[in-house]
């Protein structure tokens, strides 16, 4: 079942082609797994750090420059996707950001959340979020 509302004709101003939206989309999802994967960075001891990152990488020369370049790939793309929902709105981004990331339609999101727009100004929202993220993530 389908969470977004059908494919916008090329004459909306947020228009992207499809397989764009859908790698963007997918992009999204990867969220919770970012958070978790920087949280895990940042509360690991040295050692853990040496062990942890070892096993992954095979490469032992610097833990703390390559757990140094782990936080920074996770805290770029988290801050993007932030950045790109309070970009679209202020008071409706932190909904939509639930959304993209947790891939939540907009009834289910009404129902825990009481978001404070209708469904179709949600839903243009939402394909603003994308249009913008598509131009930050060339």
């Amino acid at each position: 079942m389908s969470h977004e509302r059908p494919e916008p004709t090329k004459n909306n101003p947020y228009w992207i082609n499809r397989h764009r939206y859908y790698e963007l989309k997918h992009f999204c999802l990867q969220y919770p797994i970012w958070k978790k994967a920087r949280a895990a960075i940042d509360g690991m001891t040295d050692h853990k750090l040496e062990i942890a990152l070892h096993s992954q990488t095979g490469n032992v020369s610097d833990p703390t420059a390559t757990a140094a370049d782990a936080r920074l790939f996770y805290t770029t793309r988290i801050e993007m996707l932030e950045k790109a929902a309070m970009d679209t709105d202020p008071v409706i981004g932190v909904y939509i950001l639930k959304g993209v990331t947790e891939g939540i339609s907009y009834d289910i999101l009404n129902a825990r959340s009481q978001v404070p727009c209708c469904k179709d100004t949600y839903y243009d929202l939402y394909r603003r979020f994308f249009w913008l993220l598509s131009r930050e993530r060339r």
